[in-house]
């Protein structure tokens, strides 16, 4: 186990309030809950940040979202078990994360397609959120809560 390198909040306070008050202007937004969450464990996956997997995977099993979706979540593209929107959002999430120009027009016009201006606009904001505590998280070696 690695052990946590600093605590950013902590140590940056008005930065870190900053980046929790973007947190729960997004939360606010028209973007669907379900949505919202399947994209936060994608990119987190894809990132390895073991924190943000954890959390947001609880997040979303409280909130109802299925065990099995969340289990196949890695493989969205052969699961039978996500909307159209799911997967419009899914595919952004995955090409933002991996970098800008991997976000093609197809993926884009799936976006435009499956959500309107505003919620699609928070679906850009909600995917370079989660990169960005993935960031934190991740490269400070923040670890989960033990959970029973």
């Amino acid at each position: 186990m690695t052990m946590a390198r600093l605590n950013v909040a902590e140590l940056a306070p008005q930065a870190y309030k900053a980046f929790l008050l973007a947190e729960q202007a997004i939360r606010k937004g028209p973007l669907d809950t379900t949505i919202r969450e399947l994209v936060k464990i994608r990119a987190s996956q894809m990132n390895k940040c073991l924190f943000c997997i954890d959390m947001h995977t609880h997040e979303a099993l409280e909130l109802g979202e299925n065990l099995n979706r969340i289990i196949q979540l890695p493989a969205w593209r052969e699961s039978q078990l996500y909307t159209e929107a799911e997967q419009a959002a899914l595919a952004y999430a995955e090409a933002a994360t991996e970098g800008p120009e991997e976000v093609t027009d197809e993926i884009w016009t799936a976006v435009t397609d499956a959500f309107k201006p505003e919620e699609a606009a928070f679906l850009v904001a909600q995917v370079a959120q989660i990169n960005m505590w993935n960031r934190i998280a991740g490269t400070m070696h923040s670890e989960p809560p033990t959970r029973d």
